[in-house]
């Protein structure tokens, strides 16, 4: 059984572990030098930030979001655990808390796209370049029910 509930000072390592996993299995688009560099960002601000977890049993983190001001900045799930629903019951909690929430999505990234869109996020727009100016364009997605 998944549960959601927010993250503790304690868990910064598995967060981590679980953001290297997901982004070594979806985000093959990187290069190897701008992989270093945001993983040295993310590990700057990631294990401190507020996140919602989905745990499992005995409490262990599977995925985390990360939701600033009604846009979800982050969803990550454990490899060994994709498509298991755990991504999806993330969001929901996260429309709970946000009706009209929003998020960015690499849009190299072929199965997140498809992922928000079935969960009813509609396009708003495109940047040629990730907030870090990369050459990763993001596809602005809002959900609208």
């Amino acid at each position: 059984m998944i549960m959601i509930r927010p993250s503790r000072p304690d868990e910064g390592d598995r967060i981590i572990e679980i953001w290297r996993g997901a982004v070594d299995a979806t985000h093959d688009f990187l290069t190897p030098e701008d992989r270093l560099a945001i993983d040295e960002m993310v590990c700057g601000f990631l294990p401190h930030a507020p996140l919602w977890l989905a745990v499992g049993e005995n409490d262990y983190p599977l995925a985390f979001m990360l939701i600033d001001g009604g846009h979800m900045e982050a969803l990550f799930v454990d490899p060994a655990r994709r498509g298991t629903g755990i991504g999806a019951a993330l969001v929901r909690h996260g429309l709970t808390l946000h009706p009209a929430m929003t998020t960015d999505v690499n849009e190299q990234n072929d199965q997140a796209v498809r992922f928000y869109e079935r969960m009813g996020f509609k396009r708003t727009g495109r940047s040629p370049t990730d907030e870090q100016g990369r050459p990763y364009p993001l596809i602005h997605l809002e959900y609208r029910d």
